[in-house]
Order: structure tokens, then C-alpha cells, then sequence
């Protein structure tokens, strides 16, 4: 997702994520997915996002142990582990398998522990910490990200979510096509696993992204130590 201009940072090393730079999660993903979703259409072709990925998939194709066996309108049937699954475009995400994000292997690969005040995450095949949360009690996909200054979302994101973003402060976000307006609003209850913050800024602009970021409005109220794949958060406030 593009940074608001003047408000979201923007380091050398932030995770490739917009536009034609998701290409760069494309690596190294679990050889069976857990989670997946019908993102877009792009002629006969459908948009899935598996695990966190995106990858376009003809009739017949399969990746990641998701084959594409139909596309109708807004809906596609895809067989995973020989079960045959409708998914309907923009919705959240259909699991297959998949833990629990207070504990064990989420969809990438990594894991998730805490204690209350602590949060422990272990990297995925891609090297990104990605866990399974919640904002306002709806389950979310996020992808720690240390160079954004807030959470971070697309609009249709927050639609889903039933954030009210356009009474949120209107600021300006430069993306690949120019200057784009986005929004920044107040989000309650952003939880992992236990762990349960409030009031956290969030920033809602229009471009899509497969997952939420979890920038620093959400890492800042933490102690953050990374050794090797695992990154510890212990909560200073």
C-alpha cells in the first residue's frame, strides 16, 4: 500500500506489497494452502489470494494445491485437498486447515504465541512476519511491517471490517498513478492472539493489498527483538 504523504514512512526495506511489487511474495510458499481468496477477474482468468499471495490461475490450473475448476460472475470453485470450495470475490479469506493465531503454524508457516503481553512470531518461507488478528472482532490477515507509521488497509478492507473511513481525517497518499486521497481514523480493539490494543491509528487508502499492514501506531506500544526467524513484541503500554 502507497504512504500518505507526511504521514507514512518509507525506508529501503519495506516488504514489496502495491501494484506489480506483489509479484515478490510469489517465492517460497508452503507447497498446500490454507488460506485462500477470490480477489479478482482478469478475463478467464481468476486473481487468488493463496496464503497471502496473489497468482492467477486459467480453467484446470493449480498452484499451491489450489486448482480452479469454475469462474461464474463473482464466484469461483477451486478444489482444495479434494474439497471443492465456492468462493465469492471480496470476501474473506476460506481457511482449510489452518490454526488458530495464538498458537501453532498460521498460513505461511509462521507462528504465533502469547502470553497476555507477549507476542511471539516466527517467519514464514518468505521471511515476513505474517499473523492471523482481529479488528473490532473481525478476523484479519496482518503483515508486520516496521516502515509504516500506522495500520494500514485498503478500502475495501475496511468495508469489510464496517470501519466508518470516510468520516476518518482525509489526507494525501502519492501512488504509482499520482496523488490519491486516503483517510485516517482511530481503530479500536486490534488484537493478536490475546493481546488486545485500543485506539490504534489506521490509515484506509484505495489500493488493493492482500493483507493488513501492522505498522508502528501497533508496534510502537511494544519492545520489539528480532533473533534470527523469531521476532519477540513485549508490550510497554
Amino acid at each position: 500500500m502507497a504512504r500518505p504523504a507526511g504521514f507514512l514512512s518509507t525506508p529501503a526495506r519495506r516488504p514489496a506489497l502495491i501494484g506489480a511489487a506483489l509479484v515478490a511474495l510469489l517465492s517460497s510458499w508452503p507447497a498446500s494452502a490454507q488460506n485462500v481468496s477470490y480477489a479478482g477477474r482478469m478475463g478467464d482468468r481468476a486473481l487468488l489470494v493463496i496464503d497471502g499471495a496473489p497468482r492467477t490461475l486459467g480453467l484446470g490450473q493449480e498452484a499451491q494445491g489450489v486448482k480452479l475448476l469454475m469462474l461464474d460472475g463473482e464466484n469461483a470453485t477451486v478444489m482444495i485437498r479434494d474439497q471443492r470450495l465456492s468462493l465469492r470475490m471480496g470476501a474473506q479469506p476460506a481457511s482449510i486447515g489452518a490454526a488458530p493465531a495464538a498458537a501453532g503454524p498460521t498460513a505461511s508457516g509462521a507462528t504465533a504465541r502469547d502470553s497476555g503481553q507477549r507476542i511471539v512470531l516466527g517467519a514464514g518461507s518468505d521471511g515476513h512476519f505474517q499473523v492471523n488478528g482481529s479488528i473490532g472482532g473481525k478476523p484479519v490477515r496482518f503483515l508486520v511491517d516496521t516502515g509504516a507509521s500506522a495500520v494500514s488497509m485498503s478500502q475495501q478492507e475496511a468495508d469489510r471490517l464496517g470501519l466508518n473511513w470516510r468520516a476518518g481525517k482525509r489526507v494525501s497518499m502519492q501512488t504509482a498513478n499520482g496523488i490519491a486521497p486516503a483517510w485516517r481514523l482511530s481503530v479500536d480493539r486490534v488484537r493478536i492472539g490475546e493481546v488486545e490494543l485500543h485506539q490504534v491509528d489506521t490509515v484506509v487508502g484505495p489500493q488493493d493489498m492482500p493483507v493488513v499492514l501492522l505498522g508502528n501506531s501497533f508496534l510502537s506500544r511494544f519492545r520489539m527483538q528480532r533473533d534470527g526467524e523469531q521476532m519477540v513484541l513485549e508490550r510497554r503500554y
